[in-house]
């Protein structure tokens, strides 16, 4: 199950209250300014600092190339509109 389009359009990073990349497939939501990834278990984004993954640089273009590839967008447009 996805998480809910509206949750996902208020969803921020903890840590910089930017917009995340959400990966469906892998449960995830990707921070791309700070390398973090965040886990999304049954279906509840885990939103803690402490539990957030850093990846390495090879992971983080992997990330963006699927997000690119696949039409991702971030979960809100930063300057205050709606991306979706």
């Amino acid at each position: 199950m996805a998480l809910d389009p509206m949750l996902l359009e208020i969803l921020a990073c903890p840590q910089d209250k930017g917009p995340l990349l959400y990966f469906e497939d892998e449960s995830s939501l990707y921070n791309p300014r700070l390398k973090c990834r965040y886990q999304v278990r049954d279906d509840i984004p885990v939103m803690l600092v402490e539990e957030a993954e850093t990846v390495e640089d090879a992971e983080h273009e992997r990330l963006l190339a699927r997000a690119a590839e696949l039409g991702i967008r971030p979960t809100f447009d930063p300057s205050g509109g709606t991306l979706g």
